[in-house]
Formats: structure tokens, sequence, C-alpha cells
């Protein structure tokens, strides 16, 4: 479903990352975990195109990234992304921000987008929220509001950076429980986290990132359980033991 082969990235002298291959087949859930600054939110946002690559070729769905243009926004309405701000409308409504895209990119009728728009609410757990504004929503229903827009695009590819960074602990389960049950539900899905519960009980591999490579994969258990690097055990060693 997504496959990236020998992709290269600068920012200016900084080798962000280094020929990076990761193949992702359909229904799969890849977690990518590592340090900051390791290129973990990079590699997330070449994907549809928010970052362009040096080198290397992208294909979505067997078919290669587009550079700009009508090829590009109809391939971004494929990939369905989640960012760590909620980045939804504040001027419109939570279901005028769920049915935009639909109605514009999508070119269904409203009352189709709103029918829609509200099962993915339910779905979400927000079907109460509808018409309010995002401001008058905590940020752990702003965040299901985002992974709802996402979904109404019928995505065939859900990318998620660090979609719980900017929550508090205690809203953090509530997006997390939303995105196990979409992993379980068949969606494939690219997920970069610090949650290490959500790799170990959602991921069907691990990918660890270090100074802009891939430096292992592997499924949850081996990885967590049997790191085969030096730089994936001192990693762990750190974050697990608090």
């Amino acid at each position: 479903m997504v496959a990236l082969d020998g992709v290269q990235k600068w920012f200016g002298q900084l080798h962000v990352l280094q020929d990076v291959d990761l193949h992702v087949a359909p229904g799969e859930v890849v977690v990518v975990i590592g340090p900051s600054g390791s290129g973990k939110s990079t590699l997330c946002r070449t994907i549809n195109r928010l970052e362009t690559i040096d080198e290397g070729v992208i294909a979505v769905d067997g078919q290669k990234l587009p550079e700009e243009g009508k090829a590009l926004a109809g391939l971004r309405a494929d990939v369905g992304m989640v960012f760590q701000s909620f980045n939804i409308f504040a001027h419109k409504t939570i279901l005028e921000n769920v049915t935009l895209g639909p109605i514009k990119v999508r070119k269904q009728s409203r009352a189709d987008a709103e029918k829609r728009a509200r099962e993915l609410l339910t779905r979400v757990g927000i079907e109460a929220q509808a018409d309010k504004y995002p401001a008058q929503l905590s940020g752990g229903q702003q965040q299901r509001v985002a992974i709802a827009r996402a979904l109404a695009m019928e995505p065939k590819v859900m990318l998620f950076d660090e979609p719980t960074s900017a929550l508090d602990p205690e809203m953090i389960k509530e997006v997390l429980d939303v995105m196990v049950d979409l992993a379980r539900g068949g969606m494939t899905m690219i997920v970069v986290t610090h949650e290490m519960g959500f790799a170990r009980t959602a991921a069907d591999r691990v990918v660890f990132m270090s100074d802009g490579r891939i430096v292992e994969e592997n499924t949850p258990e081996e990885f967590f359980s049997n790191p085969s690097s030096d730089r994936a055990r001192d990693f762990l060693g750190k974050i697990l033991k608090h």
C-alpha cells in the first residue's frame, strides 16, 4: 500500500532521511518510534508530499507520488493525515469540519456527507458535539474530530504524526482507543508516536529510527523483549525505566 525505496532528504546540510526503505502492506499497522530528531515526522510527512524528497521513490497503492497539481490533490485525498496539532477549522462547526472534504473534493452531496460524518462522529464517540465549534471541545475531542475528518475521505492509508503529544495524559487514552479500534478494523496505518503501549498492542510491526535511518524493524514482541541494535536497547532502556 505504501512503498518507500532509497528515500533521501536533506534540510540544508542536515541529512534527515538516509536511504530509507519501507514497505507497508494493505491493512498493516506500522508504528515508527525513535529519539527526537531521528526523522520520524519527516518520514511521515513525505508520504503525502508535505515534505519533498531529494532522492528515491515513494508510491501509494502502486502510484508514484505526483509532483503537484490535481494528481497530488487526488493522492492526498487517499492518504488521511492526523497531526500533533489538530488543524481543524476554528470557524466551522464539528460537522462542517468533517463534511468539508467529502463535499469539496469527493463531490458528495451535503446530505450524504452529513450522514457519513454523523456515523464517523458516533464511531469516535463525539456525536453529541456535532454542532459545536472546536474551541468548545477538549483537546482529546478535537483530535477525535481530526480522525473522523480524515476517515470521511475514505482514505486508503492513515498517517498519524505524534497524534497524542499535545494532549493531557487523561485525554491520550481516548484518542489511542479510537486508533486501536481503527487498527483492528483493518485500516492501513503508519503511526509516529511515543506511546509504547500503543506500539505493543496495535502494531503489526515496529520500525525504530535513529539519525535519519531505519535501524531495525520487528514485531512488537521481538522488538520490546529482544532489540537487536545497541541504539534501540539504549533508547528502550531510557524510556521504559520511567
